[in-house]
């Protein structure tokens, strides 16, 4: 554990994100270890119409009202409010979460010669939204090449995404995966009620419902599964497709969407699971490196998963024995599995077990030190 000098006035930390900050679990990790150490931390992000509070009292949150929501308008009117939000606000550090933030924070930390460190998600031109836009993918590729070789310092989700940006712009990128934490965990109330019924054995979807997710495929393999029923909780792009295919198929007795719900009760909810799904398509350099936060969640809830053949999710499962992997995102693939799982108590006993090993090694407790070597210096 670094310890801090009291004697130092603290330094002031903004981290940027373009999202609405109520859900995003990665961060709001980053933020609270960064207030342990020693920093005074603002989140800045967007806020939408429906966007549920920030709760969190230790650090402080700023959120950009914007007449775009979505597109290249977006983009541009939530780097243009966030540049002159930082070239008014004090700070010391600037930390920007993934490409569609950096050109702002970029901008400003060199204007005033402050401190940037960059905190990529995901591998950001590779996402399935851009892998046929090859206009909109040139247009990201020009700002990651413009700033990436010029990075001080770096992190991102996994060692394959780390390599690459390396290979390409020589830029060391730490890798910080997006761990649980093991501390704090909800205890199961007597009387918690989750919102869908437990009735028969709950297969759980959380996180984005977007495209290349796989979650049409697993709405459409509950045709074939038997004695069980498919929760979806998160909201994205493919939301509203989702809720219509439920009802198209006559599957509204077997699939549940619930929407957003904050990770503070996501957790609680979780633990109801028998299965957790990441069923990623292999659509785009981004999914397949993809490393999801969903399948540590499900792994410290004690829930074994089913994961498509991608070989980040792939290692994690294979090394630490959590259940199964399956070649592809195909509805029939993914119902044969889960039926193969559902029928076999003694092997969900092993798998559950095995989570329980697993997560004493995959928390966020042991992960947060790479952000003590990556910060230290900047205190």
């Amino acid at each position: 554990m670094i310890k801090t000098n009291n004697k130092k006035a603290a330094k002031t930390l903004v981290l940027t994100v373009t999202n609405d900050l109520a859900t995003d679990n990665r961060v709001h990790k980053v933020a609270t270890t960064l207030v342990g150490m020693g920093f005074v931390v603002t989140m800045a992000g967007r806020q939408l119409k429906k966007s549920l509070p920030v709760t969190e009292s230790i650090y402080a949150a700023r959120r950009f009202k914007l007449w775009f929501n979505k597109g290249p308008l977006f983009y541009a009117a939530y780097n243009i409010r966030l540049f002159f939000y930082l070239m008014v606000k004090k700070f010391d550090v600037v930390v920007a979460n993934d490409l569609d933030s950096l050109p702002a924070a970029f901008l400003a930390t060199k204007l005033t010669r402050k401190a940037l460190v960059y905190d990529s998600h995901e591998y950001f031109t590779e996402v399935p939204e851009l892998v046929h836009r090859p206009a909109v993918k040139r247009a990201w590729e020009s700002i990651e090449k413009a700033i990436l070789p010029r990075l001080p310092k770096a992190y991102t989700v996994c060692q394959s995404i780390a390599d690459v940006y390396y290979q390409k712009y020589g830029t060391r990128f730490e890798v910080l995966r997006n761990l649980p934490e093991t501390t704090g965990f909800p205890e199961l109330e007597s009387d918690f009620v989750p919102p869908f019924p437990i009735d028969v054995p709950v297969i759980i979807y959380q996180g984005a419902v977007n495209l290349g997710r796989g979650v049409e495929e697993a709405i459409l393999a509950m045709h074939h599964v038997n004695n069980a029923r498919l929760v979806i909780v998160g909201h994205g792009d493919k939301f509203n497709a989702c809720k219509a295919l439920i009802e198209s198929e006559n599957l509204t007795d077997k699939v549940i969407m619930t929407g957003k719900i904050p990770f503070g009760e996501l957790r609680k909810i979780t633990r109801f699971a028998t299965i957790g799904l990441s069923v990623e398509k292999n659509i785009g350099l981004n999914y397949y490196f993809a490393l999801p936060n969903k399948l540590f969640d499900y792994i410290h809830s004690m829930v074994p998963v089913l994961v498509t053949r991608l070989p980040e999710m792939e290692r994690i499962v294979d090394t630490h024995g959590v259940g199964l992997v399956i070649e592809k995102t195909d509805p029939q693939l993914i119902a044969n599995a889960l039926n193969q799982m559902l029928a076999n108590n003694d092997r969900l006993k092993n798998w559950k077990e095995n989570c329980s090993k697993a997560r004493e090694q995959l928390n966020w407790e042991n992960e947060k030190q790479v952000l003590y070597e990556i910060f230290t210096d900047l205190l």
